[in-house]
């Protein structure tokens, strides 16, 4: 069955894609002249995870014609992501500063986005006849309309598009507030709209307050589905709720659960304590694709929580943006092998 779903299944993701810098290993930005480089992205990272777990994953973006765009696009289709609808123009890659912490030194972003290729790309650029044609689910992500104006609109035009043809729409929240906060925007209003066509929505209770301007419970457990069930009366295409709960000791030892609300029931997992972090950059964009795979699968609630769960603290193991993971090593993780695979 889990086949002959995958076999029929294509999911379509919209967003930036960059390029992430970062020091090596735990050193300041630019204390020895080396940096090393990612292909990123919120959305990038959630196809290109799907896409190495087997799935039919195409993306739409706009890059710059150089060298920098160029590598981005065979660097997704090595991957297996099919990168037909990324269009080249525009002038520059967005771009994003990692300097990784240590200890108690908390890691630090910096970033250079304005006037991206994909930032200054028209609403009216995008061909969703095609784009969509074939596709049964969109993804995409707050940090889309965070961009700007224009971004913003693009982002609307895209739900609308996928709602008007009857395509599932899945959306992570991922409010950053640098970005909202360089031009005058109104994030609330915005991603109200994007929310209310989605029927999966990757978001904690902060998210969920943001857009209803209102608290919940001071209460974990009840917080989270208090903030569920207000979510579902304010929005009735939404389905369910996919959310993490991260305790950070230091930054290299952390404690994450992870929970799935739907309309008559939730699923949550036991909380794990993750050890010996390497980078938890993209650490959320696995945990989406990890609970997206599942549901694409046939899974139940209680699965995909776990499986979401399990991808995200694969990712934690490895520098970069993305989960380059195969289900080999998905597998193997969630039968709990840790020793030396020969």
């Amino acid at each position: 069955m889990a086949g002959s779903l995958m076999a029929t299944q294509r999911l379509l993701a919209f967003g930036e894609i960059m390029y992430r810098m970062s020091p090596p290993g735990r050193e300041l930005l630019l204390q020895t002249p080396k940096l090393d480089l990612w292909v990123a992205g919120a959305e990038a990272n959630v196809a290109t995870a799907l896409a190495r777990l087997g799935h039919d994953v195409a993306f739409a973006s706009r890059l710059p014609d150089n060298d920098l765009g160029r590598a981005s696009i065979s660097t997704l289709r090595g991957h297996g992501v099919d990168t037909r609808g990324i269009q080249l123009g525009g002038d520059r890659m967005g771009l994003y500063f990692v300097t990784s912490g240590a200890g108690m030194r908390a890691t630090e972003v910096i970033y250079d986005r304005a006037h991206s290729a994909f930032a200054e790309a028209p609403a009216e650029a995008w061909d969703w006849d095609t784009l969509l044609d074939g596709v049964d689910r969109l993804h995409l992500s707050g940090i889309t309309p965070a961009l700007g104006p224009v971004p913003a609109e693009s982002a609307l035009a895209a739900v609308r598009a996928a709602t008007a043809r009857g395509v599932a729409i899945s959306f992570d929240g991922n409010y950053r507030a640098k970005l909202w906060e360089r031009w005058d925007s109104d994030p609330r209003t915005i991603l109200t709209e994007l929310v209310s066509h989605a029927d999966l929505m990757f978001g904690n209770h902060l998210d969920i307050a943001l857009l209803l301007d209102r608290t919940f419970s001071s209460n974990a457990e009840e917080r989270r589905r208090e903030a569920a069930e207000a979510a579902f009366a304010a929005f009735p295409k939404l389905q369910m709720i996919a959310s993490t709960a991260r305790h950070v000791e230091h930054v290299d030892l952390h404690r994450l659960s992870a929970r799935i609300d739907a309309r008559d029931r939730a699923a949550q997992t036991e909380e794990m304590e993750l050890a010996g972090i390497v980078d938890r950059i993209g650490g959320g964009d696995a945990f989406a694709a990890g609970v997206l795979h599942a549901l694409r699968r046939g899974d139940d609630l209680d699965t995909a929580a776990h499986t979401g769960l399990a991808l995200t603290a694969l990712k934690h193991s490895l520098p970069g943006d993305a989960s380059i993971f195969r289900q080999a090593d998905l597998d193997a993780y969630l039968q709990g092998g840790l020793d030396v695979r020969r």
